[in-house]
Parts: C-alpha cells; structure tokens; sequence
C-alpha cells in the first residue's frame, strides 16, 4: 500500500469510491432514501474542487487502484474519510488516520475533530476519539444522524 498526497486527477476516483462506499458499506446504519441524499454530496462539483485545493488531502493506493482516502480541514478537522467497498478491515483507515493524526500534531494542534456516520463511529471510538453530541443533518430534505466527535492530542 501506498499513502500519498492526493491531487486534482485523484478526484473522479475519489468520488466514485465516496458513493460506492455509502452505498455497500452503510446500507445496515442508513436507509435507502438517506443514502441516495448522502451519495447526492459526489455531484457538488464545486465541493470536491475545495477539498481538493484548500485541504490536506491524502489517498490508500493498493497495486495502482485508490483503496482509500481522507482529508483533513482547517488545520484539525477530518472532513471525509472513506474506505473502498472490497477493501474493508484491512488497515487501511487505521493507517491514513494515523497519517493524519501525526500531520495535526507536526501542526501542535490540541485536538482532532470530525463529524462521522453511524458506520464509521466505532472506527473513531477505537482511535480514541469521544461522541461530543448526536445531531441530525439535513441532505436533500432527508434527515441523517451523525455524531460530532473529538479526540485530546498530547
């Protein structure tokens, strides 16, 4: 496996890896409406180009092809982090994570924040990070819950 920066010709992969996922991956913890709205946010055009250009975005390539990816904004946040459908409980979000995390304290940041679905909530619970609040977000008029999480850096 190989964790690099990712870049503009990164993005059509990653958005086809971000619907693929939800739509496997999530479909125990979502509904069939919440997740047609969720996979909706791939079509934001505009979206995708300020991941891309504003933050810190790294990709999981496995023999040529994008495993994964994750991104971290405004110095602290982790706005996605997505895992491919065949490619699940293989270390891969464990080791971009882990990426991430060493780039937020190179940065002497206090804390990491993000905003997960039901389905990645044990993954971040196992990465140290605590259930702030549960919130319901609005995608399409379809209400989804999530959860707000933090984790304290040493």
């Amino acid at each position: 496996m190989i964790i690099r920066k990712g870049n503009i010709s990164d993005l059509p992969e990653m958005r086809s890896l971000f619907t693929d996922t939800i739509a496997v991956v999530c479909k125990n913890d979502y509904n069939n409406d919440q997740i047609d709205a969720w996979k909706s946010g791939a079509e934001n055009e505009e979206r995708w180009m300020q991941v891309i250009e504003k933050q810190l975005v790294i990709v999981a390539k496995v023999n040529g092809q994008l495993a994964g990816f994750c991104t971290l904004d405004r110095g602290n946040y982790i706005d996605l982090l997505f895992v491919h459908k065949d490619f699940q409980h293989r270390g891969i979000a464990r080791k971009m994570y882990t990426f991430i995390e060493q780039e937020v304290m190179i940065r002497k940041e206090k804390k990491l924040t993000a905003e997960v679905s039901k389905t990645a909530k044990p993954f971040f619970e196992k990465m140290g990070f605590q259930v702030i609040t549960e919130q319901t977000v609005h995608v399409k008029g379809i209400e989804l819950v999530n959860y707000k999480m933090e984790k304290e850096l040493n």
